[in-house]
C-alpha cells in the first residue's frame, strides 16, 4: 500500500507505513519498511556480520594451508625429488589465497569493498522491492494487470467501491493465515465471502441488481487471480491423481469413432471440421485460464461451437440428445489437460449465481456428465461385444484397421482418398435412389387415397341423390300495392252503425 491509494479515495491503515522496528517513524518501501536511521543501523550490522565471516573465512584457509604444507615437509625425504614441483606449486597456491584475503582487508582496498558493498546492498533493495519468492511469491504481469483492473472499477462504485476493496484485502489477509486448513474448508470460505458480500451491495448500500452482479464477477476475477496459485489443484487433495487418470482414460479410447457414439456430426464438411477444431481449441485452452469465470467462458464457447456443428450437418437446430455425444466426442478427441482440476477449481470456487443459473451452468454441468460417462464407458454403451471392446482396449486390433487393411502398404495416399471418395459417392448414389424409390411410393399412395375419397363420394351420391326442386314464387305483401294480382279480394270498409 502507497500513499497514492489514499488519494484515490481508498482508506489506507497508517500502521502498515511505520518503520518494521517500532521506532514510530514511516518506513520507506525502499528500505524493506525501515525508517533511514533503523536502515542505517541494520545495514551497518550486516557490514560488521560480512567482514567477522569474510576473517573467519581466511584463518581457515590460512590453517588448512599451513597444515597441508606441514604434512607435506614430514614425508619430503626419500621423495623430494618426486614431489618437488608438487609442493612448490602447494606453496604458491597458499601464498597467492592468503595474499588475497589479506589485500581485501587493506586500507587501500576499503573503498572498493565499499564500493562492492554498496551494490550487493542496493541489489538486495531491489530484490525487497519485488519480494523473493520464499516469502512472497512475486505477482505476474497479470495479477498486476486485474489489480489495476479491480481498482479502476471499484472507483465507479464510490463508497460502495471502497467497502468492497476493503472487504476483499480483509479476506486475502485471512485466507494466507488458512493455507493449512483443506480445501474443502476454503471453498467454504470463499462461498460465504460471496455471499455476503452480495448481501452487503443489495441490503447496506442497495445497489441494482446487475450492477451487483457484474461487481461480484469483478471481486471473483481479483480474489481467485490472487489466490489460483494456492488453491487450483493444492497438493493435499488427489486432483492430480484424478487427472492423470482421465487422461490415461481418454489415450485407451482413442479408438472410439462418433458413429459408435450416434454423434450427428460429419466432419467431411469442411465447415463443421473447423467448428470441430475451434470446440477442441476452447476446452484445452480452459487450462490456461485463472478465473472460474473465464473458465466456464471457454466451456460455453466449445459447447455453441458444437451446437452449430450440428446444425450445419443436419440442417435443423441442435437437440441435448445430440449436444451431449458429440461433447463426450470432443472430450475424447482433445484429451483436455487437468480435465478434473479444472471441474474441481470451478465447482469450489466459482460464484454459485453464475454456476447454477444461466447456460454457463448448464454447458458446465453437461461437461460433467461427459467426463462421468468416459469413467465408466463400457462395451454394452458403445453398442459392442465385450470381446470386440476389450480387443480395442488391449489395441490388439482398431475399428478403423478394416479399412487400412484394403490397401496394400505401397498404394499412395492419393489412390486411397480417391477410393475412400468413391465409396462415398456409392452411400450417396444408394441413399438418392432410396429417396426417389420413397418419393415415388409416396405419390401412388396420394393418387390411391384421391381415388378413394372421389369413389366414396361418388357412393354416397348414387345411394342418396341430391333432389333439386323448382323455386317457389315469393308471396307479396298484404299492405302493399298489388297492382299486377286481381285475384284478392277488396280491402275491408269501415262501416258505422247507429246505436
Amino acid at each position: 500500500m502507497n500513499l497514492k491509494s489514499e488519494r484515490r479515495g481508498i482508506h489506507v491503515d497508517q500502521s502498515e507505513l511505520l518503520c518494521k522496528k517500532g521506532c514510530g517513524y514511516y518506513g520507506n518501501p525502499a528500505w524493506q519498511g525501515f525508517c533511514s536511521k533503523c536502515w542505517r543501523e541494520e545495514y551497518h550490522k550486516a557490514r560488521q556480520k560480512q567482514i567477522q565471516e569474510d576473517w573467519e573465512l581466511a584463518e581457515r584457509l590460512q590453517r588448512e594451508e599451513e597444515e597441508a604444507y606441514a604434512s607435506s615437509q614430514s614425508t619430503q625425504g626419500a621423495q623430494s625429488l618426486t614431489f618437488s614441483k608438487f609442493e612448490e606449486k602447494k606453496t604458491n597456491e597458499k601464498t597467492r589465497k592468503v595474499t588475497t584475503v589479506k589485500k581485501f582487508f587493506t586500507a587501500s582496498s576499503r573503498a572498493g569493498a565499499k564500493k562492492a558493498l554498496a551494490g550487493k546492498l542496493k541489489a538486495e533493495i531491489q530484490e525487497a522491492k519485488a519480494p523473493s519468492p520464499a516469502i512472497h511469491r512475486q505477482a505476474s504481469l497479470e495479477t498486476d494487470r486485474v489489480s489495476k483492473e479491480f481498482i479502476e472499477f471499484i472507483r465507479t462504485y464510490q463508497k460502495p467501491g471502497q467497502d468492497i476493496y476493503k472487504q476483499c484485502k480483509l479476506f486475502l489477509d485471512t485466507m494466507s493465515h488458512k493455507r493449512d486448513l483443506s480445501i474443502e474448508e476454503q471453498s467454504e470460505c470463499a462461498q460465504d465471502f460471496y455471499q455476503n458480500v452480495a448481501d452487503r451491495l443489495q441490503t447496506r448500500w442497495k445497489v441494482p441488481p446487475e450492477k451487483v452482479e457484474k461487481a461480484m464477477d469483478e471481486v471473483e476475477k481479483y480474489i481467485m487471480t490472487r489466490q489460483y496459485k494456492y488453491v487450483f489443484c493444492p497438493e493435499t487433495t488427489d486432483d492430480e491423481k484424478k487427472d492423470l487418470a482421465v487422461q490415461k482414460r481418454i489415450r485407451a479410447l482413442h479408438w472410439v469413432t462418433p458413429q459408435m457414439l450416434c454423434v450427428p456430426v460429419s466432419e467431411e464438411i469442411p465447415e463443421v471440421s473447423d467448428m470441430v477444431v475451434k470446440a477442441i481449441t476452447d476446452i484445452i485452452e480452459m487450462d490456461s485460464k485463472r478465473v472460474p469465470r473465464d473458465k466456464l467462458a471457454c466451456i460455453t464457447k466449445c459447447s455453441k461451437h458444437i451446437f452449430n456443428a450440428i446444425k450445419t450437418t443436419k440442417n435443423e437446430p441442435a437437440s441435448a440428445d445430440d449436444f451431449l455425444p458429440t461433447l463426450i466426442y470432443i472430450v475424447l478427441k482433445g484429451n483436455p489437460p487437468r480435465l478434473q482440476s479444472n471441474i474441481q477449481y470451478i465447482t469450489r470456487f466459482c460464484n454459485p449465481s453464475r454456476l447454477m443459473t444461466g447456460e454457463d451452468g448448464y454447458y458446465f454441468t453437461n461437461l460433467c456428465c461427459a467426463v462421468a460417462f468416459i469413467e465408466k464407458l463400457d462395451a454394452q454403451s458403445l453398442n459392442l461385444s465385450q470381446e470386440d471392446f476389450d480387443r480395442f482396449m488391449t489395441g490388439q486390433t482398431s475399428p478403423k484397421k478394416q479399412e487400412s487393411d484394403t490397401f496394400s502398404p505401397d498404394v499412395c495416399l492419393g489412390v486411397k482418398q480417391m477410393c475412400k471418395s468413391l465409396d462415398l459417392l456409392s452411400q450417396l448414389n444408394e441413399r438418392q435412389e432410396r429417396i426417389v424409390s420413397e418419393a415415388k411410393k409416396l405419390e401412388k399412395d396420394l393418387i390411391d387415397w384421391t381415388e378413394g375419397i372421389t369413389k366414396e363420394v361418388e357412393d354416397i351420391v348414387e345411394k342418396y341423390p341430391l333432389e333439386i326442386k323448382p323455386k317457389s314464387q315469393a308471396l307479396a305483401a298484404i299492405d302493399s300495392e298489388n297492382v299486377e294480382n286481381d285475384k284478392l279480394p277488396p280491402p275491408l270498409q269501415p262501416q258505422v252503425y247507429a246505436g
